[in-house]
């Protein structure tokens, strides 16, 4: 007959791993959760302050975005340049954001040769690498035109199928209104770029 300490005893080796499994177990578990979530933070926080997700509607910037696209729009700083995609909150009557290319900036005469299909810009023919086909769609505003201080002169790069500053209904873009500079394309995944037409 046992004695009675001796009825319950479990060898020190089996009662040390059968205590030390599960707290492992449950530290793989917690460290994997604590993982995703600094790393869905650290994303959320990304793209509240750095950037924001747009998406495209439409065909007026073929060739360079497509119906569909999502892009990252950098939501920091909204100074522009020529040449920059920009995500266009100004009211219009369409009662939706535009996404345009940036053509002229403030102070900058703009003039299109609807003929030749060409834009000038302070005189000179600008290289537009990234355009569907040449510019031969005219609208209601009269050029050669002077962009005001404080705003841009903007256009889709699908030229002949774009409403944009070639129309009264769009005009000039304060820069107020200009939400962000697209960065890159966040859908389709793995065709990022966009500017890539340098």
């Amino acid at each position: 007959m046992l004695r009675k300490s001796e009825q319950f005893s479990i060898p020190f080796e089996e009662y040390d791993s059968a205590e030390s499994s599960a707290p492992k177990q449950w530290r793989f578990v917690y460290d994997w959760l604590d993982s995703l979530v600094y790393a869905f933070l650290t994303i959320l926080l990304i793209f509240t302050f750095l950037f924001r997700i747009v998406g495209v509607s439409g065909n007026s910037m073929k060739p360079t975005l497509h119906n569909g696209d999502w892009l990252a729009v950098r939501a920091i700083n909204t100074s522009v340049s020529r040449g920059d995609i920009v995500v266009i909150t100004q009211p219009n009557s369409l009662n939706e954001p535009l996404i345009k290319r940036v053509i002229a900036v403030g102070g900058d005469t703009v003039d299109i040769d609807f003929v030749e299909g060409t834009v000038k810009i302070n005189g000179d023919v600008i290289n537009e690498p990234y355009i569907y086909e040449p510019t031969h769609r005219m609208s209601n505003v009269a050029f050669p035109l002077t962009v005001p201080e404080g705003c841009v002169f903007v256009m889709g790069d699908n030229r002949n199928d774009s409403l944009d500053s070639r129309s009264r209904t769009v005009g000039f873009i304060d820069t107020r209104y200009i939400l962000g500079v697209v960065q890159f394309r966040f859908y389709p995944f793995g065709e990022w770029t966009i500017y890539n037409y340098e």
